[in-house]
């Protein structure tokens, strides 16, 4: 259903994945696999840095942070593909869709300012090991854990807020699997100039430019540390307490550059479908594997859970 050169839209359609009818049940199982699977992985890594003592440090206290962040921005994405599957209802009403716009643009930029907050606290940890338990202490982090929260959902608001003042849209069927904030401008018929010159300067300065040259520039220190180290088992063991972190910042960078760091009218469609579904689905999955499977201490943690767990029982 299209609704052309209306003033006001009550509601939008979300396309999904996919219309071919045949795909429906595989799409909803897959989703629901990575969905129960980011859930329990990310959840995992919360419960363990609250239980085990051990995990009481500044880098799995951000850790416990990125995981609630990809839990919250899975969940707000995905949440739609599995209603869809369950009820057949592709509609989203419009203060749903806004919200949606909001919360994720939120907690991609909470993910970004968290990844830098991580960056810094593998600098204090490698360029000044004897002062990082004074450096990095807990008012430390509790005070740069909130600023990340709270610049997330600051800089996100003017998107949403500029987004209500659209008076009306070519179509009110939304090409993707949930309230994209490119789509939904592509598809009004405002004045949209205001919003996408915004999207470029603040989205690519304050939300991905900003966090990238901090982290790098953390890195650049690290590296220059590492290099100065003697032994090769030093340089390994110092490289090693960071790759996991920066494993993902390449990895997150990268995607979001180039799904959103593009001009709008050069996007494709399904191709950014795709890279959505990577960021929402691919990377918080990877997260608590990259860094679990790469991390003795979170893999003790878990052990020791699982044996205390089953002596219980």
């Amino acid at each position: 259903m299209e609704q052309r050169n209306q003033t006001m839209v009550t509601f939008f359609i979300i396309k999904g994945i996919s219309d071919i009818p045949e795909l429906q049940a595989p799409i909803f199982f897959l989703v629901l696999f990575i969905y129960l699977f980011t859930l329990g992985g990310n959840m995992t890594i919360v419960l363990l840095v609250c239980l085990d003592r051990h995990l009481h440090t500044p880098m799995y206290f951000f850790l416990a942070n990125l995981s609630m962040i990809d839990v919250c921005s899975t969940t707000v994405t995905l949440h739609k593909i599995l209603l869809i599957g369950l009820t057949g209802n592709h509609d989203i009403s419009y203060l749903d869709c806004i919200a949606q716009i909001y919360f994720f643009g939120s907690f991609i930029s909470d993910e970004l300012w968290f990844l830098t907050a991580m960056g810094y606290d593998r600098y204090v940890a490698v360029c000044n090991p004897l002062r990082y338990t004074v450096i990095m202490n807990q008012k430390t982090c509790t005070l740069l854990a909130s600023v990340c929260w709270a610049l997330g959902f600051v800089v996100i608001i003017p998107y949403a807020v500029l987004v209500t003042v659209f008076s009306c849209y070519r179509s009110n069927i939304v090409n993707h699997f949930f309230c994209d904030l490119v789509q939904v401008i592509k598809l009004s018929c405002s004045n949209t100039s205001v919003l996408e010159t915004l999207f470029i300067v603040e989205g690519a300065v304050l939300m991905a430019l900003v966090p990238f040259l901090l982290t790098i520039l953390s890195y650049i220190f690290i590296i220059t540390t590492i290099l100065r180290i003697r032994s090769s088992t030093g340089r390994r063991k110092a490289f090693y307490t960071c790759s996991s972190h920066l494993t993902v910042v390449i990895l997150l960078h990268t995607t979001l550059v180039y799904q959103y760091l593009r001009p709008i009218s050069a996007d494709s469609l399904e191709y950014n479908k795709l890279l959505s579904l990577f960021n929402t689905a691919a990377v918080p999955i990877l997260n608590p594997l990259i860094y679990s499977l790469n991390n003795k201490d979170v893999k003790s943690a878990l052990k020791k859970r699982l044996l205390l767990f089953r002596t219980k029982k």
